[in-house]
């Protein structure tokens, strides 16, 4: 057993507490890394709140970056001294993850919410007591953590670890899901609803991928404004202008791809009513379990339309993270932009500023 510190949450929608854990040895399938850094996700919030029913206490954090300390005597992907994101986990055996789908994995929940190891045990512990731990495989909002070794990405080592870690969730996610799974031509056009971490990710993505009109939807003026800093060619305060319409107008017609991360029932509608005929909306926004939205049955048939749901951008993480850190590291994915930096002590704080909307991305740093 090793002392380390975490941030644990203990009740439902109540504040983590910084609190002294013991964290046992790797098993041989699984690396302990050093944390640097980890991001603050939209996630990590709504299960705190148990939007989803992940067992407390836990220690969750599913966006880090750190150094690898150790290696189970099974390991060959990584060694101490390797530089790595921390992404989501999965099984690598079921018929999703050998056809290169990984984020749709059949154990998905189990593997990333189910607060626990496979075997139902845990390597997280205080005073003889179990804390949930194996959040996405890592539970990184934590000094140190035990990960899976599908949950590691072995990345470069002149880009600085504490600006990494989102990459493993929300930056993934947003990016992801323009480029992997949308895939707009060049010349294209692109609404995305939302301008959180992930909806900019959305944007800088649509950029990268040659879009001429990448329109924002938000209803925070500074979030807009940094939209169009990012590559938002035109920007719509939906408090202020009926989204759906306007986009009409800027298009002649709709829009041929469109995002929703808002995970508003309501803005989903308007995500899938400003298409155009034959386009297509990814659905990202992550809302309770059982949230039900409506849609105009014939104004998805007669049009064509196709509404996506996208899990983690589709991406397998240990091809695509690289791929954005060498965008990032040519100025064409300037992801640092969404960053502010906390202390790990300070979580709650990052957490606040993260609801309220003053921070997109927050990251905490271990001291």
């Amino acid at each position: 057993m090793m002392e380390i510190t975490a941030a644990v949450a203990r009740e439902k929608e109540q504040p983590f507490s910084v609190e002294k854990l013991e964290l046992g040895k790797p098993r041989a399938d699984e690396v302990l890394v050093r944390v640097a850094a980890t991001g603050v996700c939209h996630t990590d919030l709504i299960v705190r709140d148990q939007w989803y029913p992940v067992p407390l206490p836990s220690v969750l954090g599913h966006e880090g970056a750190g150094v690898v300390e150790r290696v189970g005597e099974g390991i060959s992907k990584v060694r101490p001294g390797d530089h790595v994101v921390l992404s989501f986990n999965s099984c690598g055996e079921c018929n999703n993850c050998v056809r290169g789908n990984p984020a749709y994995c059949l154990n998905f929940f189990g593997l990333n919410f189910g607060g626990a190891r496979p075997d139902g045990s845990n390597g997280l512990h205080k005073n003889g007591e179990t804390v949930h731990g194996y959040f996405f495989g890592q539970s990184s909002f934590a000094t140190y953590a035990l990960a899976s070794e599908r949950s590691l990405v072995k990345v470069r080592e002149d880009v600085p670890l504490e600006l990494l870690g989102p990459l493993g969730c929300g930056i993934q996610t947003g990016a992801g899901g323009v480029l992997n799974v949308l895939k707009p031509e060049a010349g294209a056009s692109i609404a995305v609803f939302g301008a959180g971490a992930v909806g900019m990710s959305a944007i800088m993505a649509a950029a990268v991928a040659g879009c001429a009109t990448i329109i924002a939807v938000d209803i925070k003026p500074s979030r807009l404004e940094l939209a169009r800093e990012l590559g938002a060619t035109h920007t719509i305060n939906g408090s202020e202008t009926e989204a759906v319409e306007e986009i009409g107008n800027i298009t002649s017609g709709g829009a041929a791809y469109t995002v929703e991360t808002t995970a508003v029932p309501g803005v989903f509608r308007q995500a899938v009513d400003a298409l155009a005929p034959l386009g297509a909306c990814g659905l990202i926004g992550a809302a309770p379990l059982g949230t039900e939205a409506s849609l105009d049955m014939n104004g998805l048939l007669i049009p064509g339309k196709t509404v996506r749901g996208i899990v983690e951008g589709d991406a397998v993480p240990d091809v695509f993270i690289p791929r954005l850190i060498e965008l990032y590291d040519k100025g064409r994915f300037p992801f640092d932009r969404l960053i502010k930096h906390y202390d790990l002590d300070d979580i709650n704080k990052a957490a606040e500023d993260s609801e309220e909307g003053s921070t997109l991305k927050p990251v905490l740093r271990m001291s």
